[in-house]
């Protein structure tokens, strides 16, 4: 089958490497998957262009309104992946939530992270009275992220800490890295205070925010918030074998969301054996069990008190991070997702 599959595809995001590891599964299968930017359509009327003049046969899409909502009126059969913004915000605003009904009422199949994401999505569309759809609970798959790391054997970890500026000089570094795009929803600027605080008291803690621009306004607010706080980086995106790399050399990798589907990031860190300080949020908590896959925070104080322990108990960081790489085994099998992918686009036939 040719197949368009339509993401957000800013790089280096958890969407397009989600979108790309998609991708793959369905062309091992034989299909002809074109995967398209859907922040570069303005309208289903585009698409609909689109898919007439390249004669694609079936779509994909990740997000029910970004990508999903492109894809009705088409006629076309398609299938929809869950991402956390459409069940943790795109929910709140009456016009996105009734666009994302239709999808879930037009979509052939549609696939969740977590069993708490095809829960939530269940209250909102089919028992909430709002916008029932009944038929739908028997198409919602839940299928967690497929989880494969390769770290670059050429990274250079002096030259990282070069890039970001935090001098050579200092015996021993600890590292913390959060990775997210920089947008609200990630609140990269969460810890700032308190951990600039503990650098005050101990130069050798850093903190390192990695990832794109995604909004421009609120990029400025990070960068003027960091200039004032010692202690904390900013460095732009990297390929990804580059930053499975970095993970190697970090203390601890940290996800401060206010919502989230299912970070890729926290996953990635336990399959590299890297201790993870998540938010305590559902989305976080569905993949971190607190003192037992990692560590689940609520205020930046409880933050830094748990990294501290991590950085001083080698005993818990060793229970950690082994149940964590577990963990990934037992529920993020990239073979599985494979399979699973390559049996739901058959539906679409």
């Amino acid at each position: 089958m040719k197949i368009l599959f339509l993401a957000c595809l800013r790089a280096h995001t958890g969407n397009c490497t989600t979108a790309d590891r998609i991708k793959d599964h369905l062309e091992a299968a034989g299909h002809r998957c074109v995967l398209k930017d859907a922040n570069s359509f303005a309208s289903p009327a585009e698409v609909a262009d689109l898919i007439t003049e390249e004669n694609f046969e079936v779509a994909l899409a990740i997000h029910l309104y970004k990508g999903g909502r492109l894809l009705l009126g088409h006629g076309i059969p398609f299938g929809a992946i869950f991402g956390g913004t459409d069940i943790n915000e795109d929910v709140k605003h009456e016009e996105t939530f009734r666009a994302m009904g239709a999808v879930v009422e037009a979509a052939r199949f549609l696939v969740a992270f977590t069993d708490k994401l095809k829960e939530m999505a269940e209250v909102h569309w089919i028992s909430s009275g709002r916008d029932i759809v009944p038929h739908a609970r028997n198409k919602i798959h839940v299928q967690p992220q497929g989880i494969q790391t390769t770290p670059s054997a050429d990274f250079d970890f002096k030259t990282f800490l070069q890039s970001a500026e935090i001098p050579l000089n200092l015996g021993s570094v600890h590292l913390f890295l959060l990775i997210c795009g920089l947008r609200r929803v990630k609140d990269p600027l969460f810890l700032v205070n308190a951990f600039s605080e503990w650098h005050r008291k101990d130069p050798q803690v850093y903190m390192i925010i990695v990832g794109p621009t995604i909004d421009p306004v609120f990029t400025e607010e990070v960068h003027a918030t960091i200039k004032r706080n010692k202690g904390v980086r900013l460095v732009q995106e990297m390929p990804r074998e580059d930053l499975y790399a970095a993970l190697k050399h970090c203390c601890a990798v940290v996800n401060s969301s206010i919502s989230e589907g299912m970070s890729a990031a926290l996953l990635e860190a336990m399959n590299l054996e890297v201790p993870v300080l998540a938010r305590n949020i559902p989305g976080n908590a569905a993949v971190v069990k607190h003192e037992d896959t990692g560590m689940l925070f609520s205020d930046p104080e409880e933050f830094v008190l748990l990294s501290k322990r991590l950085m001083s108990d080698s005993a818990l960081r060793e229970t950690i991070v082994s149940k964590a790489k577990e963990y990934v085994k037992n529920w993020h099998s990239w073979e599985r997702e494979r399979e699973t992918y390559q049996t739901l686009i058959l539906q679409l036939q």
